[in-house]
């Protein structure tokens, strides 16, 4: 299993709702991306495929990056954010929907039907996070470390909606760990 990354001119404006877009050399973009990519990529893949109990579909995932847009797991695509870090952080954010998700939902149903259960007050975003910031926890603090977590932690709470923001409450109050365990027991 491998990320592909892809710059589409045609997508990119397409999603700009611009022709004129600012000058990004993706070539040197998608290169440091890649590099830095590359050395995690099987472990964090391997490990997100461990954590949720659910196997990658595709062998290969196109991820487009483009030039500005909020990023998304259905196609796959990020902007070319200026630091590679966080590249990687919202990368790996739209992995862990794409496993949930994409052609697994099926098989955790069950685990997705204790989520909407137990926090049945709280908004659909904030749900479908709670397990999602869960396991990004666990991949901060094996592969980064907590600093990383707080960063991302912090911009939510200052670029976002209350949804994100209250689901990342719910992973610190209740553990992260316990809440992988609850969720992935019932897949």
């Amino acid at each position: 299993m491998e990320i592909e990354f892809i710059h589409s001119k045609t997508y990119d404006q397409i999603l700009s709702q611009r022709e004129n877009l600012p000058k990004i050399d993706f070539f040197k973009k998608i290169n440091g991306i890649k590099e830095e990519w590359k050395k995690y990529e099987k472990d964090i893949l391997n490990e997100i495929s461990k954590l949720t109990n659910l196997k990658w579909k595709e062998t290969n995932i196109k991820c487009y990056v483009v030039t500005n847009s909020i990023p998304f797991s259905e196609p796959l695509t990020i902007p070319a954010y200026k630091k590679i870090d966080l590249f990687i952080d919202v990368l790996i954010h739209e992995l862990i929907h794409s496993i949930l998700n994409r052609n697994n939902y099926r098989l955790s149903k069950e685990a997705w039907d204790y989520i909407f259960d137990k926090y049945k007050n709280e908004s659909l975003s904030t749900k479908l996070h709670i397990p999602l910031h869960a396991i990004h926890s666990h991949i901060y603090l094996k592969f980064f470390n907590r600093e990383r977590m707080i960063r991302d932690i912090k911009k939510i709470r200052k670029h976002s909606n209350g949804d994100y923001k209250r689901s990342w409450e719910i992973v610190q109050k209740e553990g992260y760990q316990n809440i992988i365990k609850e969720f992935t027991k019932r897949i």
